[in-house]
């Protein structure tokens, strides 16, 4: 369904309401507490809020959380301060914030489903409430970027790191992986700026910095059996092609392919995945719209905006999401580089865990309407959504769901994220309504999107809380 132009002037006018509480709050010198999620959506926008009042000199305190929960809250409504502004949080936890923040001044700037009414002391701005899907046309990245535009228009320049945000939330559901709804409006804008360049190519990681034998060892969605992770294996694949590797000393990269090559390279590995029994639309996933920052320096991993995401998530989930927020923020320093080093072992954790999976088949198990990934405590549940959502879009029944959970460590809990395809949620799957509803049942919390939702639940009551999540899913489509 398309986003009609009223539903976007309610929404610009929420974001222009908020710009104002911020620039208020600034004028006042108040100083300004945010909190933000730590996945690259998140980090986005964080970086995003965070440049905007550095710019308007206000002062400001920030915070990256993995989920809301009641010791935050807490935290939060005991030091008082003047104004908190949630980014990527807060929509899904009305109920709590409600309860203990009602007094204090909050500005929340969402995407996800909201449960229930916000307190009169809040403003919230949130694509759902005017008719908007912000599972798949607008991030919180984006939020946040409308807010800052509002603010000043040479925040402008921002809308490259909300487009990242974009993509890290997987909103690229669009026709060839594009950006559609509201976000196409960031991207025109950073088009328009001179910032962005789009183009359609092959959807490998690493396509601007890395030998093009490690950029398909790299490729983790889909995850292809026997290449994904191995880098040897992948040097014969593309010398069985007659693909040169190097010219003459230097190893080539994606870039450096001549269209013939990509075409001859696609055309493997779509065959290649069909003989491993594959659907047809997973090869199709290889190719796509490809997002290029221009200012970026060429060669670095922020060039390509879905290699930029992985950065931030790799901070995010490896406990270094300040590294994230000041690159986001135009850190090309030390930052970066530290960045990079968490890059490249959060790769290796994935692909560990990918090859873990994939070693028996009995690892994913298909229940009557969802599959199961239990990760207990070998899996680490900081990357458990990233894992999901590579399985997402390889699963051999794509009108099945996953759900996959791992033992939140130190805690008797166990971290849940669940993802599904565009197919379902147009037949009425809405994951977020499904675990916010099961959680609560066993005593946990969840929510999120209808394509891409978490939880949280006691580990006691994980085997009881999925056969719920599997009847209510099976109950769900039957009832569209």
């Amino acid at each position: 369904m398309s986003v009609k132009k009223k539903q976007i002037d309610a929404f610009l006018a929420s974001a222009s309401n908020a710009a104002e509480i911020i620039l208020k709050s600034v004028g006042e010198d108040e100083t300004i507490h945010i909190v933000s999620h730590l996945d690259a959506d998140g980090l986005s926008a964080a970086g995003i809020i965070g440049k905007s009042l550095l710019r308007l000199e206000g002062t400001f305190r920030l915070q990256i959380e993995r989920w809301i929960d009641e010791n935050l809250v807490n935290e939060i409504a005991a030091e008082k301060h003047p104004l908190t502004i949630f980014t990527d949080l807060g929509s899904g936890y009305l109920d709590l914030l409600n309860k203990k923040l009602s007094s204090n001044r909050v500005l929340i700037l969402d995407h996800h489903q909201p449960t229930g009414e916000a307190s009169s002391t809040f403003t919230q701005v949130n694509p759902h409430l005017h008719g908007i899907d912000g599972s798949r046309d607008l991030s919180g990245s984006g939020v946040t970027y409308f807010v800052a535009k509002a603010i000043d228009k040479k925040n402008i320049d921002l809308a490259p790191i909300a487009v990242v945000g974009a993509l890290g939330d997987m909103q690229d559901k669009y026709e060839q992986r594009k950006l559609g709804g509201v976000n196409k409006m960031i991207v025109e804008d950073a088009v328009n700026g001179g910032y962005l360049k789009l183009e359609t190519d092959l959807l490998f990681f690493g396509r601007e910095t890395r030998p093009i034998h490690q950029a398909l060892a790299y490729v983790t969605n889909p995850f292809i059996p026997g290449i994904s992770g191995e880098e040897d294996k992948s040097l014969a694949f593309l010398a069985s092609l007659g693909i040169k590797p190097k010219n003459k000393d230097k190893w080539r990269a994606l870039r450096d392919l001549s269209e013939e090559e990509k075409k001859k390279l696609f055309s493997a590995l779509a065959d290649y995945l069909a003989s491993k029994k594959f659907p047809s639309e997973v090869a199709l996933s290889l190719l796509g719209n490809v997002y290029t920052l221009t200012y970026e320096e060429p060669w670095t991993p922020l060039r390509d905006a879905r290699e930029f995401t992985v950065l931030l998530n790799a901070t995010g989930r490896l406990d270094k999401a300040g590294l994230g927020v000041a690159i986001c923020m135009g850190d090309r320093g030390t930052a970066l580089e530290q960045a990079n080093e968490v890059l490249r072992g959060y790769r290796r954790t994935i692909t560990k865990y990918l090859s873990w999976l994939t070693e028996k088949p009995d690892r994913i198990e298909e229940l009557d309407n969802v599959y199961v990934v239990r990760g207990e405590g070998f899996i680490d549940d900081r990357v458990i959504g990233a894992l999901s959502s590579i399985l997402s879009a390889s699963l051999p029944n794509r009108e099945k769901p996953i759900i996959a959970y791992s033992k939140v460590s130190g805690e008797d809990m166990v971290k849940i994220s669940a993802r599904t395809v565009v197919l379902l949620t147009n037949r009425g799957l809405n994951l977020g309504d499904i675990l916010r509803v099961a959680a609560e049942k066993y005593s946990g919390r969840g929510g999120g999107h209808n394509i891409a939702a978490g939880a949280h639940v006691p580990i006691k009551s994980v085997e009881s809380f999925i056969k719920l999540v599997d009847k209510l899913v099976k109950k769900q489509l039957e009832e569209t």
